[in-house]
């Protein structure tokens, strides 16, 4: 028999690689081991996934060390950042610095590297029509991933550069529908008549997982992932039929999205802005019908919220 490759998955107890943890372990003939990186291994995440049959280790982004020894033996990596953690591009900048160098050290035969557009390669820095952020990003947790791209490719790192997007799961964390002064169930997403590239979180680990599987056809490539391209009116009407009312699409502007107070508000509307301005780039890059052949399961939003519906907030 022959013994299966590891795949060592950071973030293996958060979303994306959370993902790809259960993709490599619902296909226990299929060839791979699931290796989960984690700061904490203690924790209840972890210990589900040690019962579940992961391996789980300690391994740390800002501790190059702990990475380096955490792939080692290792025959790939899926790596990814969190910049909402921290909300500092120099930060994610400064993790994916070890993450190239670990992978390095380790020699990895194949690294799936989580990662973005650069926004400022339609709206430059100077571009006054969206607020600079962090000095000198318009999207800073876009621009910073992009710009970590280059650090993977210069370490000589057979990478994977897979582009992800929004997640359906974001409808039911804070960027959903709330109710108006009248009670009226709202979505004020500032995305006017423009579609938005959306996705199932699991879904992204699953395509990772065929990215994988597809072995050395994807390395040095980019591949842009959705599940479906919805404009908002489409999602207001999807979300209403899960939560069993009507829910109005009446969509802020972008500045009033930024205005709105939150943390990473901002952030979050240089974002829409983007995905509402480019749209057409944005989606068009994005070949569903690939995604479907690296991820058969890939889920529309209503197969989603079929499973999901009842995590839509309503109150």
């Amino acid at each position: 028999m022959n013994e299966k490759k590891v795949i060592a998955v950071v973030g293996a107890t958060g979303a994306q690689g959370g993902g790809l943890v259960k993709a490599i372990l619902a296909d226990p003939d299929g060839g791979y081991a699931v290796r989960a990186l984690t700061r904490d291994t203690t924790s209840p995440r972890a210990q589900e996934l040690v019962k579940l049959g992961a391996e789980v280790v300690q391994a740390d982004n800002y501790d190059e060390q702990s990475l380096t020894r955490a792939f080692a033996g290792a025959y790939g990596a899926f790596l990814v950042t969190n910049f909402w953690a921290h909300m500092s591009a120099d930060k994610e900048l400064e993790e994916a610095t070890n993450l190239a160098a670990a992978a390095r050290q380790a020699g990895l035969k194949h690294v799936v590297w989580s990662t973005l557009e650069d926004t400022r390669d339609h709206i430059p820095a100077h571009d006054d029509r969206m607020p600079t952020l962090q000095e000198k990003y318009k999207v800073p947790h876009f621009d910073a991933k992009a710009e970590a791209d280059s650090l993977f490719t210069a370490a000589g790192v057979p990478t994977t550069f897979l582009r992800t997007t929004f997640y359906w799961e974001n409808l039911a964390t804070g960027w959903g529908a709330t109710r108006d002064a009248n009670g009226v169930l709202t979505l004020a997403l500032p995305m006017g008549e423009s579609r938005l590239a959306g996705i199932a979180v699991d879904d992204i680990g699953r395509t990772a997982y065929g990215i994988f599987k597809a072995g050395s056809e994807f390395v040095g490539r980019t591949v842009h992932i959705a599940g479906e391209h919805l404009t908002g009116e489409q999602i207001a009407a999807g979300l209403g039929r899960a939560v069993g009312e009507p829910v109005v699409y009446r969509p802020l502007s972008h500045d009033a999205y930024r205005a709105l107070g939150f943390p990473g508000a901002d952030e979050a509307g240089n974002m829409l802005q983007y995905y509402t301005e480019f749209d057409d780039y944005f989606t068009g890059v994005r070949d569903l019908g690939l995604v479907r052949r690296l991820n058969p399961e890939l889920q529309t939003f209503e197969q989603w919220l079929a499973v999901n519906g009842h995590t839509i907030p309503t109150a």
